[in-house]
């Protein structure tokens, strides 16, 4: 089941559409990412699901429902440019967010508590936000963000200023927050995160939709019917033993075991090349490589470009 639909989403502006007929569908319990070079579109879409602004056009549900007002308070935010009150002291600051989504003064005390102490902050409690770096600042408007356990969260570019040791909590964080229940959406231009979080995407480009599924399905359609080979024996006897079907694309190895990168040409299969090389070296691995998200991202962005 989906917690959220788009349906042919239109925005435009003065001098251009930042949407263009997107369309999306958020499986209930996925980390989601929302992908895309900058000005593709991605932030008119988050301020659309947050009814910040309204499509021209198009359609769009929570939990089956018409997006409406009340779906405000199922819904956290934490976006890029952070918005917190500079000259305010953190603790009256986050009590003040937290009765804003809805908790009263004891509940936001008790969950807040739960959350400073969890991130090693109560310190931080009485001083202005002004004295924080960037990092600490994130790390308060992080749990603002996710106070009122909403069921549907979305960061923007979530581990921008953090340290790799607050990033790494932080995705910990995200996961453990997945499995409470909540929805996430996740809006990045780290491909490592996203191999590492998401397993749905979308990726929008010039305002339009260029793909959208499950990440391994996305994955599987863009496989290049490569393969890393793992050997023992003479590199030469394994490129004499390749033909016109294949491209041998590298060769790396000083040590007994070496290894190549070779790609099937012309519909032939993993099984014939298994047969190939047998009699030319001993074969220690034999595994596809299948594309990463950063090598899809610039392969269907680049071929927006020319279309």
């Amino acid at each position: 089941m989906e917690i959220f639909n788009a349906e042919n989403v239109v925005k435009k502006f003065i001098h251009t559409t930042a949407l263009d007929r997107v369309s999306i569908s958020i499986p209930k319990g996925s980390i989601y990412g929302l992908l895309g070079p900058n000005g593709a579109g991605k932030t008119t879409l988050i301020r659309i699901i947050n009814q910040i602004t309204a499509p021209d056009e198009g359609s769009l549900f929570f939990n089956g429902k018409s997006l409406h007002p009340d779906h405000i308070s199922n819904i956290g935010y934490l976006p890029e440019e952070r918005g917190l009150y500079k000259k305010m002291k953190v603790g009256e600051q986050v009590i003040y967010l937290a009765r804003l989504k809805g908790l009263s003064k004891s509940e936001a005390n008790k969950k807040l508590k739960y959350w400073f102490e969890k991130f090693e902050i109560t310190s931080w409690w009485n001083k202005k936000v002004q004295e924080l770096s960037k990092g600490m600042q994130q790390k308060v408007q992080f749990i603002v963000t996710v106070i009122h356990e909403p069921e549907l969260l979305i960061f923007d570019e979530p581990f921008s200023g953090f340290d790799p040791i607050n990033a790494d909590m932080l995705k910990n964080e995200i996961l453990s927050l997945q499995e409470r229940g909540s929805t996430i959406i996740f809006s990045t231009h780290n491909m490592g995160s996203v191999e590492e979080l998401c397993d749905h995407i979308t990726l929008v480009d010039k305002g339009k939709t260029l793909i959208e599924g499950p990440i391994d399905n996305i994955r599987d359609q863009y496989r290049t019917d490569t393969y890393e080979v793992g050997f023992q024996g003479d590199p030469e006897k394994l490129k004499n033993a390749l033909n016109k079907h294949y491209e041998l694309l590298e060769i790396n190895g000083d040590n007994d075991i070496k290894s190549a990168k070779i790609r099937l040409l012309h519909h032939t299969t993993d099984n014939e090349l298994i047969s190939l090389l047998l009699p030319a070296v001993h074969l220690v691995s034999f595994n596809e490589v299948y594309p990463n998200m950063h090598d899809i991202f610039i392969k269907v962005v680049n071929e927006n470009k020319g279309s």
